[in-house]
């Protein structure tokens, strides 16, 4: 079963972003679909969707067309039963559930005043009294889902699943924006900036997409707290090792160096995805 999957802009869409990690995590098949908020009113960008008017929106292939991302995640564990997209145990299942209905409807002064940015990790951003309330809260039900369901992994409640997708983006905050929270909340952080679907969408975030007035802050700036990349940079000549994209399987027309080695990729795009962060890309690290 293949989906048609509307995102927004990588490096500012939160919401698209939870969507697009359960697809790439899982690896449920998608046509996909971008839009750029720098186009203008997100419901004009995407008149084939109505009535959907907000990304994350999907289309089934029966013709179910799901403008929420609650519900794609719902409808997602209901089509993919074999899926451990809510876990199997019913007390970890309707813990997971109870913690990521949480996350949709909640924590308004942490999404507020941190809108997500994965191009910027600010030093010296002053929480107000209620993004710290916020984060109290995020520790509290961090830490009952995890005493509750007892997971033997990183994650909340067992397995990757949609609740830790759910809170991928307040993870990306939380690095992103210097957030003071407890060793355990920080641990989880660190799962999630870890984890390769995460890195993913992150390095797609460096290269996708125009820089926007509205998310620019006065605030220093530092070095992005999760896993170095791995050094590689976009060159204009050389004989690449590689025939053809590791992505698209096409003849390679753009160059990249890491390691003092030559590889090619067919477009810019695949190019400065993977110097971005070559490691978190399979197709990429076979070759190597």
């Amino acid at each position: 079963m293949t989906y048609d999957l509307i995102i927004g802009d990588y490096a500012y869409s939160s919401w698209s972003m939870r969507a697009w990690l359960l697809f790439d995590h899982f690896g449920i098949d998608r046509r996909l679909t971008e839009i750029a908020f720098a186009d203008g009113h997100v419901p004009d960008l995407m008149p084939d969707w109505a009535p959907a008017k907000t990304v994350p929106s999907v289309r089934t292939s029966d013709g179910a067309l799901i403008g929420e991302s609650l519900a794609i995640a719902e409808e997602l564990a209901s089509r993919h039963p074999d899926l451990p997209l809510w876990p199997a145990e019913p007390l970890a299942r309707a813990t997971a559930r109870t913690v990521a209905a949480e996350m949709h409807a909640g924590f308004t002064a942490l999404r507020s005043d941190c809108p997500m940015n994965l191009r910027k990790a600010y030093t010296d951003f002053a929480p107000s009294d209620a993004v710290l309330a916020d984060l109290c809260r995020l520790e509290l039900v961090w830490d009952h889902a995890r005493a509750t369901c007892a997971p033997n992994g990183p994650w909340l409640c067992g397995e990757y699943g949609i609740v830790d997708a759910f809170y991928a983006p307040v993870a990306a905050r939380i690095a992103g924006y210097d957030l003071p929270v407890s060793t355990s909340a920080r641990a989880y952080v660190d799962a999630h900036l870890a984890d390769p679907s995460f890195r993913r969408w992150r390095a797609l975030a460096q290269v996708v997409g125009d820089d926007l007035e509205r998310y620019r802050r006065d605030d220093a700036t530092g070095t992005w707290p999760g896993p170095s990349p791995r050094p590689a940079k976009a060159v204009d000549g050389g004989t690449p090792e590689n025939a053809a994209c590791p992505y698209s399987g096409k003849p390679v027309t753009h160059l990249m160096e890491m390691d003092s080695r030559i590889f090619g990729m067919c477009n810019p795009r695949c190019r400065d995805k993977t110097v971005a962060d070559p490691e978190a890309w399979p197709k990429f690290m076979a070759l190597v």
